[in-house]
């Protein structure tokens, strides 16, 4: 099949990548001719460096004759003439912190879009085409894309709602062999084209391929992600704060006695100063605001997200509470800007709020170590004042008063073999990656903060 992904972002890339890989014909398009520049270089530096996501540079150098980017429209045009399915993998953020989707980059996009559909095959649309949301939007969103459509006199098309469930870091993995995939279409002629798209998994015994209408499909999304959202946010607000509340109670003990029970199950037992990334936080609120649209009571989704931001704050807080930290004139080291391990995503970093919080207390330097984050953060914080950045773990930790553990990098769990004696710091572990030495480093002198226990001073 001819397949079309407008928005060559995390989804759009990957979702690409592997249709190439099922032996689909592919054309990426997106405004930003740097990003097209180096996803279509075929050179694993250069992908990685502007999306670093395990696999996606293998599967799009191995792919390449059947995978090409660009940010020329003329090229789409010339595409819609034989083009069997267009996936709109458009960004939707928020609207400030209204919960409102602003659908300003996806109406955009699907409106030029219709007027090259409504001109294709000569104007007589002989193509049947079949348009797919692939985009995080609201519910009832199939209804607009349509009356877009509709609006500028396209014909001969359909429009149905394919969410994605990929979890960045494994989202290559997750793809080419996923748990589920989910079509929402209102008509038998889309699910066949669907079908046919999505043939490996269609027929694969290991996958749910699961049929619904596309408002179903949509919700779906919006609801699996609040779900896991509420998860994290119960074990960072309740479990993790019991733990801090009490001595002698350690996170790891009870995290094993509440996964032993098979109705609870063990997803979303990691205690973190804070949950960000692209999705859960926006879903939330998308979900919050779309209720309260509907005139019901969405109180329980706002808490979730309140509880989350409430953590990163409590972390911080405690930091200067507990800790007793002066950021004044101290020289910090911060261990990870990208939200989580395995990507080089910022969005929603706690990092971004702590160097913020640091600047304005008149911080001494803050020494940075990202395997992969580092060059998008420095987007994300334009200023860049008293930040260096350093080229490894052991480099920023070395003259630093204060040590920050922000995000979960599997090497950052040995920097204690790095921490000397000579010097007392007070590490604040926000992800829990140094536990099993908690101990040792506070008989070397060492003051731990950590998210999921009491503070930990030397006697």
């Amino acid at each position: 099949m001819n397949i079309l992904y407008i928005g060559g972002g995390f989804v759009g890339s990957c979702s690409a990548a592997v249709a190439a890989d099922s032996g689909h014909n592919v054309l990426v398009y997106d405004i930003d001719s740097e990003k097209v520049d180096k996803l279509g270089s075929g050179d694993y530096q250069q992908i990685e460096s502007c999306l670093f996501e395990d696999g996606l540079a293998e599967l799009l150098i191995r792919h390449k004759d059947r995978i090409t980017f660009s940010n020329k429209y003329d090229d789409v045009i010339a595409w819609l003439e034989t083009c069997d399915a267009v996936f709109m993998c458009i960004q939707t953020p928020e609207v400030g912190e209204t919960g409102e989707s602003n659908l300003k980059y996806y109406n955009l996009a699907a409106e030029q879009l219709a007027d090259a559909l409504a001109k294709r095959n000569s104007a007589e649309q002989s193509k049947y085409v079949l348009i797919v949301n692939k985009s995080t939007v609201p519910i009832d969103m199939v209804d607009g894309t349509a009356e877009i459509m509709n609006s500028r006199a396209v014909v001969n098309y359909g429009v149905v709602s394919n969410p994605e469930f990929l979890v960045e870091g494994k989202a290559i993995q997750g793809s080419i062999q996923p748990d589920r995939v989910v079509v929402g279409a209102w008509n038998q002629k889309d699910f066949e084209i669907m079908r046919q798209l999505y043939e490996r998994f269609y027929v694969a015994p290991t996958v749910e391929y699961i049929e619904v209408n596309p408002r179903e499909a949509a919700a779906g999304k919006l609801l699996a992600n609040f779900y896991l959202f509420a998860k994290l946010s119960i074990c960072f607000d309740v479990i993790g704060r019991t733990c801090e509340s009490f001595d002698e109670v350690g996170f790891e003990n009870v995290r094993k006695i509440l996964i032993s029970e098979k109705r609870i199950g063990n997803w979303g037992f990691y205690n973190s100063l804070y949950a960000g990334g692209s999705c859960f936080i926006k879903d939330a609120r998308s979900l919050a605001h779309q209720l309260t649209g509907a005139g019901k009571d969405a109180s329980l989704v706002q808490e979730v997200y309140e509880a989350n931001k409430r953590q990163l704050s409590t972390f911080i807080n405690r930091a200067e509470q507990e800790a007793g930290i002066e950021w004044s004139g101290k020289q910090v080291a911060l261990l990870g800007v990208a939200f989580k391990r395995s990507t080089n995503d910022v969005r929603n970093s706690s990092s971004i709020d702590i160097v913020s919080r640091m600047q304005e207390a008149a911080v001494g330097s803050v020494s940075i170590f990202d395997p992969q984050g580092a060059e998008m953060f420095k987007q994300f914080v334009p200023n860049q004042d008293k930040l260096m950045y350093a080229h490894s773990a052991k480099d920023a930790i070395q003259d630093a008063d204060i040590i920050i553990i922000a995000t979960d990098w599997p090497e950052f769990a040995n920097i204690a073999d790095y921490i000397s004696a000579d010097k007392k710091r007070i590490i604040l572990d926000g992800r829990r990656m140094l536990h099993t030495r908690y101990k040792d480093l506070v008989a070397a002198g060492h003051t731990i903060l950590a998210v999921g226990s009491p503070i930990m001073k030397p006697e």
